[in-house]
C-alpha cells in the first residue's frame, strides 16, 4: 500500500507557507456538541443564544482549535514523528456558516539528527469570510527527514 506523502524535514524552508479552507457547516457544531459533551446553550439553542452578546450559536473552542490544526497533519501527512505542542488563542467567535482560512507558516527549524529530521516551529493565523482573525495559534511538530521516510509504507 502506498501512502500519501508530506513535506518532510528536509524539504521545507522557514517563511513556507500551507493553508486549509472549511465552511463550518450545522453538523460541525452538532458533533462537537457530542464529541465534546458541552451541551452549553452558547452552542445549541438558538432562542438562547440569539440573545447573547454573540447573536446566534458559536462553535466550540476545542472545535476551531482542531480545525486549525488539521492542515499541519495534512501538510506532513506520512513525514509527522510527533506532535509536540499546540496552543490556540481565540479572537472572535466562529458560526456555522462561516468559511474558515487557517494560514500556517514555518518559522524555525531545529535539527535533530538523532531522529533524522527535525523540529520546526509554526505559527498559525485563521480568519474567517470577511477577513476578521478568529484564532492564532503556534505549534511544533518533529518532522522525518525524507530519505528516512523512503519505504517506511511500501509492502
Amino acid at each position: 500500500m502506498r501512502i500519501p506523502q508530506g513535506r518532510a524535514y528536509d524539504e521545507v524552508r522557514v517563511g513556507d507557507e500551507f493553508d486549509y479552507v472549511l465552511t463550518i457547516t450545522e453538523a460541525h457544531l452538532v458533533t462537537a456538541a457530542g464529541l465534546f459533551g458541552d451541551f452549553n446553550p452558547l452552542h445549541v439553542d438558538e432562542t438562547f443564544a440569539s440573545q447573547s452578546r454573540f447573536g446566534g450559536r458559536i462553535l466550540h473552542g476545542p472545535f476551531t482549535s482542531a480545525f486549525v490544526a488539521a492542515p499541519v497533519g495534512i501538510y506532513f501527512a506520512g513525514t509527522a514523528i510527533a506532535y509536540l505542542e499546540h496552543y490556540c488563542r481565540f479572537l472572535a467567535p466562529v458560526k456555522p456558516g462561516d468559511t474558515l482560512q487557517a494560514i500556517w507558516t514555518v518559522t524555525d527549524m531545529a535539527d535533530k539528527p538523532k531522529f533524522q529530521g527535525g523540529v520546526i516551529g509554526l505559527s498559525c493565523v485563521c480568519s474567517n469570510q470577511q477577513g476578521v482573525e478568529v484564532a492564532t495559534a503556534s505549534g511544533k511538530i518533529m518532522v522525518a527527514a525524507r530519505e528516512a521516510t523512503q519505504g517506511a509504507y511500501d509492502e
